[in-house]
């Protein structure tokens, strides 16, 4: 892709960066066009790149030791992955993993570049702290829904959160999907959800789920 198609990015989905700063990753970085459903990030890689969301979406899980994986959040437009970010500046390796769960462009910043962008650019250093901020605040989500909310609560907050995200009122998920995000029992989610459709607070279709009431 052209380095046009950098700067187009960096101007429409990141406009508080500085002109030099913009500069120098449209001409240090590439953009890389990503399909769904890929995995860019492994527990355990070493990583090169820290990823600059262009457009679609990723979503970021931490793996246990069985093999087991838990949501952690979702990467969107205008946004980074701070975790890499951590990565990166102390060179170790990953301990989550990430998935594209949509058609997604990320502008990739080599590694050795990290150090002398938060020190050239003010807009860099902002943006990396309110990245760090953000996805602490999102952490502390997830762990108040596991500590102290019952299935049927994370349930709810998980779809609200959804629907929140994608802006619609129609999301298309798996009951199984649903089950590996918040590490229960598909059947466990299957009757939680027909109990809220009861409750007409949502309705199921196939492999989708409509917004009414919640």
């Amino acid at each position: 892709m052209t380095r046009e198609s950098i700067s187009y990015y960096l101007d429409t989905v990141f406009p508080d960066f500085e002109t030099e700063l913009k500069k120098q990753l449209i001409n240090e970085c590439i953009l890389k066009e990503i399909p769904a459903g890929e995995v860019i990030m492994r527990t355990g890689q070493y990583i090169k790149h820290t990823l600059l969301i262009g457009s679609g979406r990723v979503k970021l899980y931490r793996q246990g030791d069985d093999g087991e994986e838990a949501f952690i959040y979702y990467l969107e437009p205008g946004t980074a992955c701070a975790l890499s970010m951590i990565c990166n500046t102390r060179q170790e390796a990953s301990e989550i993993m990430a998935k594209t769960v949509e058609d997604t462009v990320a502008i990739m910043i080599p590694i050795q570049l990290m150090d002398e962008l938060m020190q050239k650019y003010k807009s860099w250093y902002y943006f990396v702290i309110a990245n760090y901020r953000a996805r602490f605040e999102e952490l502390l989500v997830v762990l108040d829904s596991v500590v102290f909310k019952s299935m049927d609560e994370r349930l709810e907050f998980f779809l609200k959160n959804q629907f929140e995200t994608e802006k619609t009122s129609l999301i298309s998920i798996t009951h199984q999907e649903i089950a590996h995000d918040l590490n229960t029992s598909r059947e466990v989610i299957s009757r939680l959800l027909k109990k809220m459709e009861q409750n007409k607070k949502i309705k199921l279709q196939r492999n989708a789920i409509e917004r009414l009431a919640l």
